[in-house]
């Protein structure tokens, strides 16, 4: 069948943002209880409620009846905000940020009732029936808030403080006996990706802690997932190697289990993470990013040989495991986002939940190329590139596709080839796109994770024109079409590109971050100084501050741009979009301003991602001058013709 022959931008697409809202759901935080599998499932079109959800005996249920959101705000990000045990499932509320016991076909059950106390990384305690967590305390405005390790009676909801005094805890784990407890602890200016520390101590009958003991980590050193195998010795995760590989400690020491060139770990942004989880036959399932790439492996723990699992996804989260069932959340280049529950006896797989029920016809969805390219500096630099793709279109001759530099967020994060229908709706308009994971990227060891050390906004920037210019120099899509979007940390590299470098066309910031000395004194206590490391420290490197920082060099900043901004977000507030804004407007430069009322930092409601993607996209229609097959609600755009 011929193609229609349509500008770029006017392909019609059934990739529609009603489709992408209304079928997709984002999984996360699986675990095995008791022959049960249990997930969290955020649904837009519940206005962003995280369900937990039980899959036993082929039947799938919602855990937990709405209001009830299971959701965790302690360093605002969350994260470990369930577990379950024999006593039923705890989590924590999102409104109240209290925890909550539920049973079968019961209300949830109040635990604790404190006020200005958030609660995560929750861990069951059977030996002494209580949960161990992180508590943030938030009772004292005029300070940071407080971060310690607690434990919770169940039957009480007496809270014991177990340790404090460090800026920072994570990852409570007691071992099978309930007799010794690990955990993390970090200090500012540290993120837990720069150097964390990994304590062990004893547990007394009356459930407190004896002395404890500094077993691995330090300031420039991070461990990452403490747990116990079944025969109680302490596994961890550690980048000592200047790669994140697994190691064990016992009485004689510790132990190195994998030696690779490849991450184990990842960034610790949320709570309750797992990249490994010990199975039947003293055997360790495990996720590793190679060359970007995530694999799935089995290690034998009496030989330390590691062998790969054959499996067609590429993106690997949140693995467990009991007896030979493995679970994890995976991706593919050609499939959504799964549960998946693997047999280990035979490896046979099996789906029980997806992010996204709806089909793609074949011919509308673009494979990612993974690919290095030559920075400025000599060295290298990685992303995935995304070709238009539409079976029912295609470009006149000579009409090079626009191009959509996409900027992920952290700057510790990491673009893979997974997929994702918030791209496809755009190549399958006609839009190519390139995912850059710039120097600061996770997946290529911790030399390249500290390349962004002293230089965000600079290092991050030229990778991404770079990259841009990389497909524009090969005449691949069209040099004065050239797009940059990002969001949180990506949208400051947004707009940090459009301010200082004339690469781009036009860009579109999400929460995106335009004043650096306004976000350390106004973001919240985990964040806030994260940039003595990316920048220099604060106030005797405020110069680098002010050189860096978009909103005061507005004047040299010449394309349009649009901007999308949470009015509750506490990361970035608002007042960093809306100070951009007012300078552009009063530039001359036409600008958008996109806010949403009832969003905070990552947009979770339905109407708030569809009124995001089509207001984009008829920001560059008329910044771009095409006609897009979409019928869109026009948006102000302050200084242009519309």
């Amino acid at each position: 069948m011929a193609k229609n022959i349509l500008p770029c931008g006017s392909w019609k697409s059934p990739i529609t943002s009603d489709l992408i809202t209304s079928e997709s759901v984002t999984l996360d935080q699986v675990h095995i209880y008791d022959g049960s599998v249990y997930w969290l499932e955020r649904r837009p079109m519940e206005s962003g409620r995280s369900v937990i959800v039980s899959f036993c005996n082929n039947t799938t249920k919602d855990m937990i009846p709405p209001p009830f959101n299971a959701r965790s705000r302690v360093h605002e990000y969350g994260g470990g905000v369930y577990c379950a045990c024999d006593h039923g499932i705890f989590f924590v509320n999102d409104a109240d940020q209290d925890i909550y016991r539920i049973r079968d076909s019961s209300n949830p059950q109040r635990i604790t009732d404190i006020e200005n106390a958030r609660f995560a990384d929750l861990c069951f305690d059977s030996r002494h029936n209580r949960i161990l967590c992180v508590c943030e305390d938030h009772s004292n405005s005029a300070t940071e808030p407080v971060n310690s390790l607690v434990s919770i009676d169940v039957t009480t909801g007496a809270i014991s403080t177990l340790h404090q005094g460090y800026d920072f805890y994570s990852n409570p784990r007691i071992n099978h006996d309930g007799s010794k407890l690990a955990w993390l602890s970090w200090n500012h200016p540290n993120m837990p990706w720069d150097g964390t520390e990994l304590w062990l101590a004893d547990v007394n009958e009356n459930g407190s802690l004896a002395t404890h003991s500094h077993v691995a980590g330090s300031e420039s050193t991070s461990i990452f997932q403490p747990e116990w195998s079944p025969d109680n010795i302490l596994y961890y995760i550690t980048d000592e190697s200047g790669w994140w590989n697994l190691a064990r400690h016992d009485k004689t020491g510790s132990l190195a289990v994998t030696t690779q060139k490849s991450e184990f770990g990842l960034p610790q942004w949320v709570f309750g993470q797992s990249t490994y989880a010990f199975s039947a036959n003293n055997s360790v399932f495990c996720t590793h990013i190679t060359n970007g790439v995530g694999r799935l492996s089995v290690i034998d723990l009496d030989t330390l040989e590691i062998t790969a699992v054959e499996t067609p996804q590429n993106s690997f989260v949140s693995i467990c495991a009991a007896d030979s069932t493995v679970c994890f959340i995976a991706a593919s280049e050609n499939t959504f986002t799964q549960v998946i529950r693997l047999n280990t006896d035979n490896f046979e797989s099996e789906v029980i939940a997806s992010s996204c029920n709806t089909n793609i016809e074949d011919g509308y969805l673009s494979r990612g190329q993974s690919f290095s390219f030559e920075t400025r500096h000599a060295d290298k630099a990685y992303a995935i590139y995304y070709p238009p793709v539409n079976r029912e279109h295609e470009a006149p001759e000579g009409d090079l596709p626009p191009l959509i530099v996409l900027c992920h967020g952290g700057p510790t994060g990491m673009a893979d080839a997974s997929l994702d229908l918030r791209k496809q709706y755009w190549t399958s308009r006609g839009f190519a796109i390139v995912d850059v994971n710039y120097s600061g990227s996770t997946g290529y060891g911790r030399n390249y994770r500290n390349r962004l050390n002293g230089e965000w906004g600079v290092r991050d920037v030229e990778d991404v024109c770079d990259a841009a210019n990389y497909f524009a120099d090969k005449g691949i899509v069209d040099k004065n079409r050239l797009i940059i979007k990002g969001s949180s940390a990506g949208g400051y590299t947004v707009l940090a590109a459009l301010t200082f470098h004339n690469t781009f066309s036009c860009g579109a910031s999400y929460y995106g971050i335009s004043n650096l000395e306004s976000l350390i004194t106004d973001t919240h206590k985990f964040e806030s100084r994260y940039t003595d490391r990316l920048i220099g420290s604060y106030p005797e490197h405020r110069q680098l501050y002010y050189d860096r920082s978009p909103i005061n060099f507005v004047d040299r900043l010449s394309c349009p741009v649009i901007f999308f901004q949470g009015v509750e977000d506490r990361v970035v507030p608002p007042s960093q979009a809306e100070k951009m804004v007012a300078a552009l407007k009063n530039k001359g430069i036409a600008v958008s301003y996109v806010s949403f009322d009832n969003e905070q930092h990552g947009f979770r409601h339905a109407s708030t991602i569809k009124a995001a993607l089509d207001s984009e996209l008829y920001f560059y229609s008329v910044i771009l001058g095409f006609n897009p097959a979409d019928k869109l609600s026009k948006i102000a755009i302050e200084n242009a013709d519309t």
